[in-house]
């Protein structure tokens, strides 16, 4: 197995900015579409656990829309082979840090997170 094919890391990576762009932007319908449509789709929030597209679906319209832009601090993206990734990063958002990962698979329609994790560092002080 090939790990971090140079044409299949940008793939990944342009569709992991698509999805940052969406989430800052709270752009629902581009973030159901990265999402794998499948009751198997995982997503585990800060505050959330959610099995199944539906599930992640009705999250997303029921989100607030306001106080979503973060700044990313480091990413890193491994590709195996040339239908699978996986992408982590560390984000700030006021002054907190978090952690998001998630698990690509190159789908007929394209990359799609089938699964995710976001959690927060406990607050400093």
């Amino acid at each position: 197995m090939q790990i971090d094919i140079p044409e299949i890391v940008a793939e990944v990576t342009e569709a992991f900015m698509r999805y940052e762009r969406a989430l800052v932007a709270n752009d629902v319908a581009v973030l159901d579409e990265l999402f794998w449509n499948d009751p198997r789709t995982i997503r585990y929030g800060a505050t959330e656990i959610l099995h199944g597209y539906a599930e992640i679906m009705a999250f997303r319209a029921s989100r607030p829309s306001v106080g979503l832009e973060r700044d990313l601090l480091r990413t890193v993206i491994t590709t195996y082979g040339r239908d699978f990734a996986t992408a982590n990063t560390t984000f700030s958002r006021n002054g907190r840090v978090g952690r998001q990962s998630q698990t690509w698979v190159r789908q007929p329609e394209g990359w799609r997170v089938v699964s995710a994790h976001v959690s927060l560092m406990p607050p400093e002080g």
